[in-house]
């Protein structure tokens, strides 16, 4: 979430938050993120969004020009740091690409678990399909294609033809992203565990022999240590 700075001048505000220590843009992204998860998307109005952030409705406007542009930013900060993470593990080093791949999707699905909010269920809403969220949907989809080259570039995976890869990668991205589902249907799961659980089942679908699973965890998670 942003680092906490100072707050801009001439924004009057309503009342303050809970001692959140977070600047008002900020604020507005919190409080939308957990009134979007607990009283739905239609149900916010932008007013009640501006006054769980302490701000006067037309405060709001000088942060986000309306409700969907804070969805647009939420759905985007579920996917960024994946992406980040991907490239970084696409672009090589000398663990192998099952490792890689292993830690990919733990820290795809740790991410889609981890915070207070469920964001990863915004992902379901109908407004979500408009082309006012494309630069999410384009995020996405270059995420599921490191998906994609890391499976490629596996020995199970090096031997698929291109539809089968495409379909194999629309498997384990499908796969990680199950966890909102999950965690919607039991919030008080424990994120860690779902996370190596899901990151294992994944290099199965992947075509990895059970035999190799152990190491290519090891692997993974010294990986993600490294990167931390």
């Amino acid at each position: 979430m942003t680092t906490p700075t100072s707050r801009k001048v001439g924004r009057p505000r309503v009342q303050e938050r809970p001692a959140s220590g977070l600047e008002p843009r900020a604020e507005v992204l919190a409080g939308a993120a957990e009134l979007f998860t607990t009283r739905g998307y239609t149900a916010t109005s932008t007013r009640t969004i501006a006054e769980r952030a302490g701000l006067r409705q037309a405060s709001l406007y000088h942060y986000f020009d309306g409700k969907e542009a804070i969805l647009a930013e939420l759905l985007e900060g579920t996917v960024r740091p994946s992406l980040e993470v991907a490239r970084g593990l696409v672009s090589g080093g000398e663990a192998a690409p099952e490792a890689r791949l292993w830690a990919l999707c733990h820290s795809d699905a740790a991410l889609l678990c981890g915070g207070p909010h469920n964001l990863g269920a915004l992902y379901l809403l109908p407004e979500v399909r408009t082309d006012r969220f494309a630069a999410f949907h384009r995020v996405r989809s270059e995420l599921k294609q490191c998906y994609g080259e890391l499976l490629a570039a596996t020995e199970p995976g090096a031997a698929l033809g291109a539809e089968d890869l495409a379909l194999r990668t629309d498997l384990l991205f499908g796969l990680t992203e199950s966890v909102i589902l999950i965690r919607r249907a039991d919030p008080a799961r424990d994120a860690r565990a779902l996370a190596e659980a899901t990151a294992d089942a994944a290099l199965r679908v992947a075509g990895v022999p059970q035999r190799s699973l152990a190491r290519l965890r090891r692997e993974g998670q010294r990986l993600l240590a490294a990167d931390a």
